[in-house]
């Protein structure tokens, strides 16, 4: 039996451009472009206010500084287990050396 996904597929980076273009451009409305693009109009939002912040059009994190968010928060929990780890095993050894035999 195959496995039905159901998360839409990405849409490419050109079809996004191209539907950010056409939504600034506001010949049409956002509910009626997004319906002749076959996305949901809070998609269509959602791409135009992350495409504004990544220009500089809006305040907010960037595409880029969110990403190096991810990337060093993720370093940061793996250097807190490496550090849990190490004082585990300072401490089982500290006891070994301390404890007679």
């Amino acid at each position: 039996m195959a496995q039905v996904s159901l998360m839409p597929r990405p849409h490419p980076q050109e079809f996004r451009a191209r539907a950010i273009e056409l939504a600034r451009e506001r010949a049409k409305p956002f509910a009626a472009l997004a319906h002749d693009l076959g996305i949901s109009e809070s998609c269509l939002r959602h791409w135009v206010a992350k495409a504004d912040i990544d220009e500089g059009r809006k305040e907010g994190v960037t595409s880029a500084e969110r990403a190096e968010l991810v990337e060093l928060r993720r370093k940061l929990r793996v250097s807190e287990m490496e550090n849990e780890i190490l004082r585990r095993a300072a401490a089982y050894f500290a006891r070994e050396n301390v404890l007679p035999k």
